[in-house]
C-alpha cells in the first residue's frame, strides 16, 4: 500500500466526477478569494453531456474565473496578477499530487499538535500551506534516554529551520489552501535517479557536485546531495582552521562538494562521505610560492585555543603561532608573524608574532 493510500485522516486523491466538480468549485473559491472578491458558491454540475451553445445576444451566467479582466497592452497578457500565481500554484500542488512531481521549498516554521500530528514542517508555495509531518520530513531518529522520539523529531525539524527542501505532494485540502506532503518520498525518488547503477551512477566518487546545507551544529554540517543527507565534519569544511560552523555557514546555504566515497548497494540506505575543502584548490600548494621562512607577513587572528594563535595570512592559510609573552591577541586583531616553517605535506605553516594590534 503507498503513502499516499495510508493517510485517512488526510482525506483521498479526488478522482471521481463528483469530486472533480468539487474541487473545481474549490479552485474558483480559491482564485476569487486571492483576489479580494466575495465568493458565491454553486452547486456543481455533474452531468457529463456538453453544454448546449447559447445564442449570440443570450444572457450568460456570470462565473468569474480567476478574478475581474484586465486590460493588456498587447494582444495577450504578460504581467501576472494574484489569481493567475495561485492558479500556477495549485497547478504544481495537484500535478505533484497525480503525478508525485518533485517541488521545491524553503521550511518555513515548525508546529506541534497539528491534525493528529505532533510536530509537522511547514512551507509555503505560493498562497498554499504545505505541511511535511515530522515522520515524512526525517528519517527515523535513533532512541536517547535524554529525549522521547516526539521531542526528538521536534529538535530535528527545528534544525532545519530554513533549509531548501525538496517535496512530494500526498494530499490537498483545496477549501483550507493546505496541502500535505512527504520530503522523504522526494528524496527516494531522486536516489533512484542519481545513485542507481552503481558505478554508473550519477553521483559517484569524485564528483564535485552543489548540495544544500539542511542543518548546522558545531561539529560541522548537515548536506542533502541530491536525495541523500551527508554529514561534513567541520575538518573538511576549509582548509583554515574553523572554530564554529555557524559563523561561516547557514541552513539553506548551497555549497560545492566533492564526493570521497559513495556505497550505493541499497539505495534506502546509501552512505556518502563528501568534503567542501577538498572541492577547492588547495592554498597551501599556492602558499609556498607566496611565503619563505624566516621573512615577516601581516595577519589576522582567526581563532585562539589551546594550541596556540591561528593567524590566517594571504591567500587563505593559517600560521600557527605560539602565545606571546607580552598577552594573547583577540580574534580579528592585525599582527605581524614570523615564519619559522612550512610543511608541504602536512600542509602547516607556523612561527612566532612580533607585533599585535590588539591584545588581552
Amino acid at each position: 500500500m503507498t503513502k499516499k493510500e495510508n493517510m485517512p485522516e488526510l482525506g483521498e486523491q479526488m478522482e471521481t466526477p463528483m469530486e472533480e466538480a468539487v474541487r473545481e468549485d474549490a479552485v474558483e473559491t480559491v482564485l476569487n478569494e486571492a483576489q479580494g472578491q466575495e465568493v458565491k458558491r454553486e452547486e456543481p454540475i455533474l452531468t457529463e453531456e456538453k453544454p448546449k451553445e447559447q445564442k449570440r445576444g443570450g444572457k450568460r451566467r456570470a462565473r468569474s474565473r480567476g478574478g475581474p479582466s484586465v486590460m493588456s497592452i498587447d494582444a495577450r497578457r504578460t504581467v501576472e496578477t494574484d489569481a493567475d500565481k495561485a492558479k500556477n500554484d495549485l497547478i504544481d500542488l495537484t500535478e505533484s499530487l497525480k503525478t508525485d512531481k518533485v517541488l521545491t521549498g524553503k521550511v518555513q516554521g515548525v508546529e506541534r499538535n497539528f491534525r493528529g500530528h505532533d510536530s509537522v514542517a511547514v512551507l509555503y508555495h505560493g498562497i498554499f500551506k504545505v505541511v511535511i509531518p515530522a515522520e515524512d520530513m526525517v528519517e527515523k531518529p535513533e532512541e536517547s534516554e535524554d529525549r522521547t522520539l516526539d521531542d526528538s523529531y521536534h529538535y530535528l525539524l527545528t534544525r532545519r529551520l530554513g533549509a531548501e527542501v525538496d517535496y512530494v505532494v500526498n494530499s490537498i485540502f483545496y477549501d483550507d489552501m493546505l496541502a500535505f506532503a512527504s520530503r522523504l518520498d522526494a528524496m527516494q525518488a531522486k536516489r533512484k535517479r542519481f545513485y542507481r547503477g552503481g558505478e554508473g551512477a550519477l553521483v559517484h566518487e569524485g564528483v564535485r557536485a552543489e548540495a544544500r546545507v539542511v542543518s548546522v551544529i558545531r561539529a560541522g554540517i548537515f548536506v542533502d546531495l541530491f536525495g541523500v543527507e551527508c554529514f561534513i565534519p567541520s575538518r573538511e569544511l576549509s582548509y583554515q582552521r574553523i572554530g564554529n560552523p555557524m559563523s561561516q555557514f547557514m541552513t539553506g546555504d548551497r555549497v560545492i562538494v566533492k564526493v570521497l566515497s559513495v556505497d550505493n548497494k541499497d539505495l534506502n540506505n546509501i552512505k556518502i562521505q563528501a568534503s567542501i575543502k577538498q572541492a577547492s584548490v588547495n592554498p597551501y600548494e599556492l602558499a609556498l610560492k607566496k611565503y619563505s621562512v624566516g621573512n615577516r607577513y601581516v595577519g589576522t587572528v582567526s581563532m585562539v585555543d589551546k594550541n596556540g594563535v591561528f593567524v590566517s595570512l594571504e591567500g587563505g592559510v593559517d600560521c600557527l603561532c605560539r602565545f606571546p609573552a607580552r598577552g594573547r591577541p583577540m580574534k580579528g586583531a592585525r599582527v605581524t608573524v614570523q615564519i619559522l616553517g612550512i610543511d608541504e605535506k602536512s600542509n602547516r605553516i607556523w612561527g612566532i608574532i612580533t607585533h599585535a594590534s590588539m591584545t588581552l
